[in-house]
């Protein structure tokens, strides 16, 4: 069931709950794939440690080949690398992918991740795909073809009015092209529970009836030092708060 991570805010921790989500699911024994659609490429860095090499296959190939007259019969598992975390996989970034938007709107080819999508799903029980912050093609894409979506929220008043946004804009997407797509949840990151406006901010949005998730995220230094080493939570440290905090939200998300 793929799951599309996105908010059209930047900073909110797209990245970091894609890639901790994915190694819960992969910890687990379940077969388990990230995409990476945003072409800052900061999953990939995250979870190969380095930028894909030059002669590794990425999301960029998957979409270029798209646009080839050869593309039936090619499966979107090609474009799939192994990662050094047991049972999970990558479709990594490129910074290419900026430059081929304009090709693949002209040639229409928004639908070609979902056709992907329902072919990957025969092999992977969890798909989670980062997305870029903004409303792009590959966003629309990856929406288009996706069961649900979470939305990372950082309580600030920025973020609260993006996330009104982005919420008309998944159920535009679900009204014109998509009506399996589902808000799987509001995902609270970053929370401080001592601090007056997130608590209330937080509150609020509960009492507008918008899908929040338990637990709230907690702000810890230990996710820069899980970046820094590519190393997602459940394996730097399954004992901290967060990583506690992440694999409940994960049963929560797939329960």
């Amino acid at each position: 069931m793929p799951t599309v991570v996105f908010n059209q805010k930047g900073g909110v921790g797209k990245s970091t709950i894609t890639c901790n989500l994915a190694a819960i699911s992969a910890s687990q024994g379940v077969r388990t794939l990230v995409i990476d659609l945003d072409p800052q490429g900061n999953s990939s860095h995250y979870l190969l440690g380095q930028a894909p090499s030059a002669d590794q296959p990425t999301a960029a190939s998957f979409f270029e080949q798209t646009l080839s007259f050869s593309f039936k019969g090619v499966s979107p598992t090609d474009y799939v690398v192994n990662t050094p975390f047991d049972h999970l996989d990558l479709m990594a970034s490129s910074p290419d992918l900026t430059e081929l938007v304009v090709k693949l709107e002209s040639r229409q080819k928004i639908y070609k991740l979902r056709e992907a999508l329902q072919q990957l799903g025969e092999v992977y029980q969890h798909i989670y795909i980062d997305t870029a912050p903004a409303l792009n093609f590959y966003t629309r894409a990856a929406l288009i073809g996706a069961s649900g979506c979470l939305i990372p929220f950082d309580c600030d008043s920025f973020s609260r009015q993006a996330l009104y946004t982005l919420l008309e804009n998944v159920q535009e997407i679900q009204a014109d092209h998509n009506p399996h797509l589902s808000v799987k949840g509001i995902v609270v990151n970053q929370f401080q529970p001592r601090a007056n406006l997130p608590q209330r901010m937080v509150a609020e949005l509960i009492a507008e009836g918008l899908p929040v998730l338990q637990p709230y995220l907690p702000s810890s230094v230990r996710i820069r030092e899980s970046h820094e080493q590519s190393l997602p939570m459940i394996h730097l440290d399954p004992h901290h708060k967060i990583t506690q905090a992440m694999v409940a939200l994960h049963a929560n998300i797939h329960d």
